[in-house]
Parts: structure tokens; C-alpha cells; sequence
């Protein structure tokens, strides 16, 4: 095994796990792992999750490897409005919503968390493709309502205005119907009160 053939082989892959060099390399030995992180061929991004040094990132990639790393999960919350561009500025940590327990990961590509949502919470996100990489994101709805649902501290028009959310943008983007459905449909009431109050602000700001 030597690292011109084992490059060949994962180059095309943001990330790649212990499980996936074993697939394709029966018999790896794990210290080349080690030998090439201290030559600064490769690092770690955390616990059996590797990535090239050499690599440049963009945030399709780092969407996917927020998606690889952690699973199920699906980018959300600030991380998917600022994708969307329904808030002015971008993020320094990539959030996902999750089924498992929160958890937050910095490592040395990115910040990423995750958010603890239940199973019948877990739906409203899509599949984007960005070059050969496709990764799950939460529709503008749904990130607008993962946001609520995750910090029920906000509460009042203030607050919201304190997301700096680009209204002009969401006023002509957002699905309102499917905004109002996922709200009756599938949050609790005190969900569904922060959420009414959310609409009544962005559509009369």
C-alpha cells in the first residue's frame, strides 16, 4: 500500500471513514493512517473520519461532509438561510438537525453541530447536487421552522428582527402554504403559537 495508490483511489471523496479504506483495502494497515497524519498527507476530521491536507473546500462539500459525519442529518437553521440567502451573512458553523442526540464536532475543516430533533420532526429537507455532491438541506420553510422549534427563546418581534432575516427575499421565496402546513400538520402548539408569530412578521415588515 502506498500513498500514491491510495490517493488515486479517495481523491474524489471529501471525507472518507476507516470502514470505507477497509472496504476497498482489505487488510489496511491503520498505522499508514498515522505515518501519512504526521507527514501532513492526511488528517483527521474526527474519530475514523479522514480527509487529504491538500484539499480545497467549498460549502457544497463541507454540506456533504456535515451530512457523512453525523447521519441521519440534514443542514438547517442559519446554516440553510444563509444558503438560501434569507440572512445577509454567512455562518461559522455548518447546523444540521438530527434524530440523534445533540452534539457538536470542531474540527480542522469546520464547525459543525447538530440539533436533537424527534423521528416525526425529521422530514421537509431535499436533496441538492453541487457537482458530483449532493447533500440533504432543509427546504426555506422548514429551516425557518427547525429555527423555532430548536430555540424556543424566540418568542417576540425583536427577537426575530435580531436574526436579521432578509425579508424582501423570504416575502418572495418562501412557500407560504407549505410553511402553514408543516405548521398545523406537525408542530406542537407552542410551536405552532411561535410560528404564527413569525408569519405575521415577516408578512407585514
Amino acid at each position: 500500500m502506498n500513498l500514491l495508490e491510495f490517493k488515486s483511489t479517495f481523491q474524489d471523496y471529501p471525507v472518507f471513514s476507516r470502514l470505507e479504506i477497509e472496504k476497498y483495502f482489505p487488510g489496511f494497515d491503520p498505522k499508514n493512517l498515522v505515518r501519512w497524519q504526521e507527514k501532513g498527507y492526511v488528517q483527521k476530521v474526527r474519530n475514523n473520519w479522514y480527509c487529504f491536507s491538500d484539499r480545497q473546500w467549498n460549502e457544497s462539500q463541507l454540506f456533504w461532509v456535515a451530512n457523512r459525519i453525523y447521519t441521519p442529518s440534514y443542514i438547517s437553521l442559519e446554516a440553510a438561510l444563509s444558503h438560501y440567502k434569507l440572512i445577509p451573512e454567512g455562518v461559522f458553523t455548518i447546523q444540521s438537525v438530527s434524530t440523534r442526540k445533540t452534539n457538536a464536532f470542531q474540527t480542522s475543516i469546520g464547525n459543525f453541530s447538530y440539533g436533537s430533533v424527534k423521528p416525526a420532526w425529521y422530514f421537509g429537507y431535499r436533496m441538492e447536487k453541487n457537482g458530483p455532491f449532493y447533500f440533504a438541506i432543509a427546504e426555506p420553510a422548514k429551516a425557518l421552522l427547525d429555527l423555532l422549534y430548536l430555540r424556543p427563546e424566540l418568542q417576540t418581534d425583536v427577537q426575530f428582527e435580531a436574526l436579521r432575516l432578509n425579508i424582501a427575499e423570504i416575502q418572495a421565496t418562501l412557500d407560504i402554504a407549505r410553511y402553514r402546513l408543516y405548521l398545523e400538520q406537525f408542530a406542537g402548539p407552542a410551536v405552532q403559537a411561535r410560528g404564527r408569530r413569525l408569519l405575521a412578521f415577516i408578512q407585514r415588515t
